[in-house]
């Protein structure tokens, strides 16, 4: 997963290919995981902080998925699915609303 953050900061380096989200795209409005290319390039290209703010749920999702391989995916799966659905629920709608006041959609 690093090794493709650093790859894709240098390809970005080199060629930016604008706008990746058809929503966004077409309507202007963010989904949200709008900014989940840009975390894995700020991530690779050695700017955390710019990645955080880009997509906090993107980058603990990613992280998440990192290291659920050492163990810790069991506590995830030990939930009951309801829990799991409330909580991947709440983080997406919190995605949303972070992505609505980044671009300016939504104002704070």
């Amino acid at each position: 997963m690093a090794a493709a953050a650093v790859g894709a900061a240098l390809v970005h380096r080199l060629d930016d290919p604008g706008v990746l989200c058809p929503l966004r795209a077409l309507t202007g409005v963010p989904c949200p995981v709008c900014g989940g290319t840009t975390v894995f390039i700020e991530f690779g290209g050695g700017r955390p902080a710019q990645a955080a703010l880009a997509n906090p749920v993107v980058l603990v999702g990613a992280v998440a998925v990192a290291v659920a391989p050492l163990g810790l995916g069991r506590r995830w799966w030990a939930l009951q699915p309801k829990t799991r659905a409330w909580m991947l629920g709440t983080a997406l709608v919190g995605s949303e609303l972070w992505q609505l006041a980044r671009f300016g959609v939504l104002r704070v």
